[in-house]
C-alpha cells in the first residue's frame, strides 16, 4: 500500500510516494478506514520541529473522509461500514492518502449522509479554524460587527458564513474581481466588500465609515504586511496598524501571522482601545487531551453546518491519486491553497 510523504531536511521539500505497511492486529482504541478523500493543505515544517516531530519522511495529506472497516476491541464511538470525517494528529505516521488508515477513534467524527467525501475533506480544516478563530478566541455574539480579511478564501468564506448565522454584521476584502462579484452575491449577504485589489488605502477609512467611527468588535486576518514598504507577495495585506486602527473599544484582534511583531506605539494603541490580540493555531486542539471532547464537539458541529447549508464551501475539484505529487507541490509552494485528491 502506498501513501505520500515529504522528504524533510533539503533545500526544498520533496515529496514522494513510499510504501506503507499496517499492522496485522488494529490497536484496541483504533479505527481502520477506507480512505474516500483527502485535503491537502501546505505543511508548517517549521511547527513540526518547534513540537519536536523530526522525521526523514513526513507524511502528507490529514484532512481525511471515508469508511470504517475495522474497530479496535475498546472502539465505543463506531461500527464497521459508519462514515466518518477526522483530521489526522501531527504525530500520525499514516499519509492520509493511502488506501487504509489507522487512526485513534477520538480524531473522528460520524459523517452525515448527504454531506459528500470531497466536499467534508477539502474543507473540515477552514471550518475548524474559522470555528476556533469566531467562537473560541473572539466570543463572537449577535450584533457584533467583524471585519473578515480575504473573505474569498476557503477561510474567509467560513468564517463569513458562520459570522452571518449567528447574528453578526460583516465587512469583507476581496483581491480580485471575480472575487467581488462572488462575496457580493453572498446569501446571507455581507454588509460591505472592499476591493482592496483597487485601493489599499481605502480599508481604515471604508471601515470607520460604515461603523460611525467606532470601529469593529473582531478582526480576522490571513496574514499582514509588518513593513509599510509593499512586495509582490504582501501588496494585498493589510499593515498591521491599519488593523488595530480599525478596531473599536474592547475589540478582538485573530491573528494568522505566526511571526507578528508589535512596536510600543501599537500597544499603546491595543492599550487604549482596550483590545486583545490573539494568534490562531487550530492544531492546539490535539496538543492536549483536556480539549479532547470539546474539539470532538466542534468537529460535530461544522460537519453539520455543512449538511444543512449552514457552511457551504466553494466546490473543490478533486484531483485523482495519481497525480497527488504534483498537486501537493503546488499548494506547498502556494500557488494553489486548497487541493482535494480522491481515492
Amino acid at each position: 500500500m502506498k501513501g505520500l510523504y515529504c522528504r524533510a531536511g533539503v533545500a526544498e521539500p520533496k515529496f514522494v510516494i513510499q510504501e506503507m505497511v499496517l499492522p496485522d492486529v488494529l490497536g484496541c482504541h483504533l479505527v481502520r478506514v477506507q480512505v474516500k478523500a483527502c485535503g491537502l493543505s501546505p505543511l508548517d515544517l517549521k511547527l513540526l520541529n518547534d513540537v519536536g516531530i523530526q522525521r526523514d519522511l513526513i507524511p502528507v495529506g490529514r484532512e481525511v473522509s471515508g469508511v470504517v472497516l475495522q474497530v479496535g476491541a475498546k472502539v465505543s464511538f463506531f461500527q464497521p461500514q459508519d462514515e466518518v470525517v477526522g483530521i489526522l494528529p501531527l504525530d500520525s505516521p499514516c499519509s492520509g492518502l493511502c488506501e487504509l488508515i489507522d487512526i485513534d477513534e477520538h480524531y473522528l467524527v460520524q459523517k452525515p449522509e448527504k454531506l459528500s467525501p470531497v466536499c467534508v475533506a477539502g474543507a473540515l480544516r477552514d471550518g475548524l479554524s474559522a470555528y476556533t478563530a469566531l467562537h473560541t478566541h473572539a466570543r463572537m455574539a449577535a450584533g457584533h460587527t467583524l471585519l473578515v480579511l480575504d473573505g474569498g478564501s476557503s477561510f474567509g468564506l467560513m468564517c463569513i458564513q458562520l459570522a452571518c448565522y449567528h447574528g453578526v454584521k460583516v465587512f469583507t476584502t476581496s483581491h480580485t474581481a471575480e472575487e467581488h462579484t462572488f462575496l457580493e452575491q453572498l446569501r446571507p449577504s455581507v454588509a460591505k466588500v472592499i476591493p482592496v485589489y483597487k485601493d489599499q488605502s481605502e480599508l481604515l477609512s471604508v471601515v470607520m465609515e460604515e461603523t460611525g467611527g467606532l470601529g469593529v468588535d473582531i478582526v480576522i486576518d490571513s496574514g499582514v504586511r509588518l513593513q509599510e514598504k509593499e512586495s509582490d507577495e504582501t501588496k494585498l495585506l493589510p499593515h498591521k496598524h491599519d488593523l488595530i486602527s480599525v478596531l473599536g473599544v474592547g475589540g478582538h484582534w485573530v491573528t494568522s501571522h505566526t511571526e507578528l511583531q508589535l512596536d510600543p506605539p501599537d500597544c499603546r494603541l491595543l492599550h487604549l482601545k482596550s483590545a486583545s490580540l490573539t494568534f490562531l493555531n487550530h492544531e492546539v486542539w490535539t496538543a492536549s487531551s483536556a480539549q479532547q471532547g470539546r474539539y470532538l464537539h466542534i468537529l460535530k458541529d461544522i460537519v453539520e453546518k455543512m449538511s444543512t447549508g449552514v457552511l457551504r464551501p466553494r466546490p473543490e475539484e478533486a484531483v485523482p491519486l495519481y497525480e497527488a505529487t504534483v498537486t501537493m507541490e503546488t499548494v506547498q509552494r502556494h500557488q494553489k491553497k486548497k487541493a482535494v485528491v480522491q481515492l
